[in-house]
């Protein structure tokens, strides 16, 4: 499917039942914190998104918008399942790029919590999202 410029490809909060691959062109992953809209990264080429969609039953935790024309490919669960058993190395490639995003995110959660001078761990348990 094409997009077009700043066109929504995914919405922060519904249901989701695909993931895309990023054929041409480029998307920013934003989600909600306080009213603000926060820029978590920007995907490319060969990058893809939605994926949680597909292994959980939670709604999306962010909003994918078109940063400029975009054509991505969506997969369901079903057409996903199929390919990877047509090629076992589909899955640890996903599982290799999830791992590379979760190095960059820790780095960052390190980031903020260390410029935040209160001690992150004494807080009430109510005010961490993250233990």
């Amino acid at each position: 499917k094409v997009y077009n410029d700043g066109e929504i490809i995914v919405k922060e909060g519904e249901v989701g039942h695909c993931m895309f691959v990023i054929q041409k062109g480029k998307v920013n992953i934003f989600c909600s914190q306080d009213n603000k809209e926060v820029k978590l990264s920007t995907l490319k080429e060969g990058d893809f998104f939605g994926e949680m969609a597909l292994f959980s039953v939670e709604n999306r935790s962010a909003t994918v918008r078109a940063n400029g024309e975009v054509i991505a490919l969506t997969i369901d669960k079903k057409m996903l399942l199929k390919n990877i058993h047509r090629d076992p190395s589909l899955a640890f490639n996903i599982i290799e790029k999830l791992s590379e995003r979760i190095v960059v995110q820790n780095v960052l959660l390190s980031r903020i919590i260390a410029a935040d001078r209160r001690n992150w761990y004494s807080r009430p348990k109510e005010l961490r999202k993250n233990k």
